[in-house]
């Protein structure tokens, strides 16, 4: 028995940051073949420098600590009418987030540089003739719920986006723009590949989610395809939790 749902952003403009890899890629993937123009962000200076195939996607390159990066990006779109603000990393340049520079390195990657763009693009966005109106669709964590002592800077940025979730979507609702966000588990993505070096911790995250297995990037992708779409028109400022149970009481 089949139970599968499919989405249509044909003539969507659509922009993924950190799009090259894991969740972004999975996501801009999903947005492609629903019929979207999707342009992805990533650090490297062309598409060619990744191993993964980026051809059907635009590429940008842009540091998202980088304000002067990030604001070329912004005067480089003619219009948009979906941001899913993915780019983001813990442990900035492999430091300890315990150190204060770096704590504030991980704030300005994972939290000033999303919202420094997506205010950036307000504009394009309130622009959009899409059905449901324009959407922003921020990656949270259930970091920004739970104490990871490991990430202090990484966790409080996402638990900033979280916040920065809620105020956008009541601040821009007259603009007809709607913006949620998604907070996924445990995923298997290149990020968390290296939890397998230590079962111990791999082993106790799983037991800790119900359904007792890592989530995959398609099922992020599919909930943040929903936020987007025209089915979600009337849900802004929420957050969607993609975990496997892992937050249940």
């Amino acid at each position: 028995m089949t139970n599968q749902v499919s989405f249509d952003f044909s003539d969507a403009a659509v922009l993924v940051t950190g799009g090259t890899s894991g969740i972004g890629h999975a996501v801009a993937t999903a947005f492609a073949q629903a019929g979207a123009a999707v342009t992805i962000t990533g650090t490297r200076s062309g598409p060619g420098d990744y191993d993964t195939d980026l051809g059907r996607f635009s590429y940008q390159q842009v540091e998202m600590a980088d304000p002067g990066s990030i604001d070329a990006l912004v005067a480089s779109l003619d219009m948009l009418d979906v941001l899913v603000n993915n780019a983001g990393a813990n442990f900035p340049g492999g430091r300890d987030e315990w150190e204060p520079d770096t704590f504030a390195a991980a704030l300005t990657l994972n939290l000033v540089g999303p919202m420094r763009l997506t205010t950036g693009v307000r504009d394009r966005l309130a622009a959009s003739t899409m059905d449901g109106g324009a959407s922003v669709v921020n990656m949270a964590s259930l970091s920004a719920f739970r104490s990871v002592p490991i990430v202090p800077g990484y966790s409080s940025a996402k638990a900033g986006l979280v916040t920065l979730t809620h105020n956008l979507a009541r601040l821009w609702v007259d603009d007809g723009i709607r913006v949620n966000a998604v907070a996924p588990g445990v995923i298997d993505t290149p990020m968390t590949a290296p939890m397998a070096q230590f079962p111990e911790l791999l082993e106790s995250e799983l037991a800790h989610t119900p359904m007792g297995r890592l989530g995959t990037p398609e099922e992020i992708a599919g909930a943040a395809q929903f936020l987007a779409s025209s089915a979600a028109s009337y849900i802004t400022g929420h957050i969607l939790v993609v975990d496997g149970g892992y937050l249940l009481p």
